[in-house]
């Protein structure tokens, strides 16, 4: 006989309980006699233990906040400098190896001086940081993150259009 010659039933039958002793499955339908196992309706929630403390009452808890949200990638206002007369953004830092990928959360943060003309448009920056800039001679501007979503998928706030809109 070969394998793809087997007769093999895709699905098995469900096991017909409490139908009579003939059946193999007679009277307590395989739940034993007594107890809370054997009545009708009888759930036991996750993590029961029979009356003895739970194993996940039993670990010690770990206490704290970890905040979900990925911290700010720092850069400095001396760090500018070098880009005298250009504009000063996530991508542009990002091809300068300055911060790790263009969708990276960055902050503008004083440490060192500003004496070149530059633009900023970065999505966060310190209140003394942009005096330095614009006492520089540049200009600081916020450069706002669209969400991104996966291809093919549409974000919650993005509204279908309307049918009677392309009429």
């Amino acid at each position: 006989m070969k394998y793809n010659e087997l007769n093999i039933s895709r699905q098995k039958k469900p096991k017909r309980v409490g139908r009579g002793i003939a059946a193999g499955q007679g009277k307590t339908a395989g739940r034993g006699t007594k107890g809370q196992k054997s009545r009708t309706g009888y759930t036991q929630r996750p993590g029961f233990e029979g009356g003895q403390n739970p194993l996940m009452q039993r670990l010690p808890k770990l206490h704290g906040h970890k905040a979900l949200k990925p911290k700010a990638e720092v850069i400095y206002t001396a760090q500018l400098n070098q880009f005298a007369g250009k504009t000063v953004d996530t991508a542009f830092l990002a091809i300068q190896k300055l911060i790790s990928s263009p969708q990276a959360r960055v902050k503008l943060i004083v440490k060192g001086e500003v004496t070149k003309n530059v633009s900023v448009k970065l999505p966060a920056a310190s209140k003394s940081a942009i005096e330095l800039i614009e006492k520089a001679g540049g200009s600081f501007e916020v450069e706002v993150k669209q969400p991104s979503t996966p291809a093919g998928k549409r974000n919650n706030k993005q509204k279908r259009p309307n049918a009677a809109a392309k009429a």
